[in-house]
């Protein structure tokens, strides 16, 4: 299926591109989320009359996940306790939606679905890097420090 990309999509494209895609992925994500629309006659024309638009609404979107970035990068880590049974392993695991909350707490707005854990849920004490991807462009590093609970 031949869409054209809204937005920039990471690992397809960028604004006005038209890619071929799976059918499945297309009308399960892309068109639903607003991120392409059907590579028609009529849309590659009305799409490239509004690309002046859409470029300046994601470089707006762009310049507030920097300023997001800085806010995260201020942050320098956050601390997370939680039950610790023998050897250092956790009694459960430290997911994205704790780490996200611990975000909150410490004065940053961070989505869950923000929060890129590339090895898993966290299941050790100690610090683990986690990746906050604010945007298709910019992921920005933090330091989660587990330590046992009191």
């Amino acid at each position: 299926m031949e869409v054209i990309l809204l937005e920039k999509v990471e690992n397809l494209g960028g604004i006005g591109a038209r890619v071929k895609v799976r059918s499945g992925y297309a009308r399960n994500f892309l068109l639903p989320k607003g991120k392409a629309a059907l590579a028609t006659k009529e849309n590659i024309d009305r799409i490239e009359a509004m690309r002046a638009e859409l470029e300046k609404k994601e470089a707006s979107e762009l310049a507030s996940a920097t300023d997001r970035a800085e806010h995260v990068r201020e942050l320098a880590g956050i601390t997370i306790p939680a039950r610790v049974g023998a050897e250092g392993k956790l009694f459960g695991s430290v997911g994205t939606i704790d780490i996200a909350e611990a975000c909150e707490r410490a004065g940053v707005s961070v989505a869950r679905s923000e929060v890129r854990l590339h090895e898993g849920p966290l299941r050790l004490i100690g610090e683990h890097t986690v990746e906050i991807h604010l945007h298709s462009d910019l992921s920005v590093p933090l330091t989660v420090t587990i330590v046992e609970e009191e």
